[in-house]
């Protein structure tokens, strides 16, 4: 799956000109106070809002659009919050980054209680399966679903959120399914759990991570200090 194997040139770090609107997407399917309050400590000099309203998003430089739980759960009450539509229109449009079950909603389906998705990437999410996983012996020898913890992170390709961070990097996951990306060039970062599995994802205006940044301690806030800056 790796795109890019060895050293690459980052591009430099991005500068800031201005503040920044920053919306956080709050459909009812999220860590939004954690995100906020990681955002606020990255870059306290850019405006965070958690976003409740079409118009919030619409009004924002910036959104980053998160989530946790279940996928059938997500996309229902993202159509439910009336915000689908304002999700879509600024994934054409501004900046935007997806968190955990946020960067699987951008793809065409999940395996997830046979899901259709916001169909922005082609792709589909599948949950971690196989021998290697669900242990039914009492030794715990395979690997536990969900995948929960620390993982280091291979970028597979240069890009301005990945300024100042190292390769390989850990991460913090905590996830079942994980997004299957149609085309290769949409994979930004891998990391390994019994596979290498596809765990960042980016094209144009959009980048998208499995993990957490704001459970990842310096490294995750320098990620979002990245995206609060960059200018796609």
């Amino acid at each position: 799956m790796r795109v890019a194997a060895g050293p690459f040139r980052q591009p430099r770090a991005p500068s800031e000109t201005s503040v920044s609107t920053i919306a956080i997407v709050d459909y009812g399917m999220g860590n939004f106070h954690s995100v906020a309050r990681a955002l606020r400590a990255a870059a306290p000099q850019h405006e965070v809002t958690i976003a409740r309203t079409a118009a919030q998003i619409s009004a924002a430089d910036r959104v980053v659009f998160p989530g946790q739980g279940a996928m059938p759960d997500c996309m229902r009450t993202l159509d439910e919050s009336g915000l689908r539509d304002a999700v879509l229109s600024a994934a054409r449009n501004k900046p935007l980054l997806g968190v955990c079950v946020g960067e699987q909603m951008l793809f065409e389906h999940s395996d997830e209680g046979d899901t259709p998705s916001l169909g922005i990437f082609p792709g589909n999410n599948r949950r971690f399966a196989g021998p290697a996983y669900d242990p039914a012996d009492a030794l715990g020898m395979r690997l536990k679903v969900p995948h929960m913890g620390w993982n280091v992170v291979h970028q597979t390709q240069p890009h301005a959120l990945w300024v100042d961070i190292p390769q390989d990097t850990p991460f913090y996951f905590v996830h079942s399914y994980y997004a299957v990306p149609a085309q290769a060039e949409l994979i930004a970062g891998t990391s390994r759990y019994g596979i290498e599995f596809c765990c960042a994802v980016t094209k144009d205006n959009i980048f998208a991570v499995q993990f957490h940044p704001e459970k990842s301690a310096g490294y995750g806030l320098q990620l979002y200090r990245n995206f609060t800056c960059w200018n796609p």
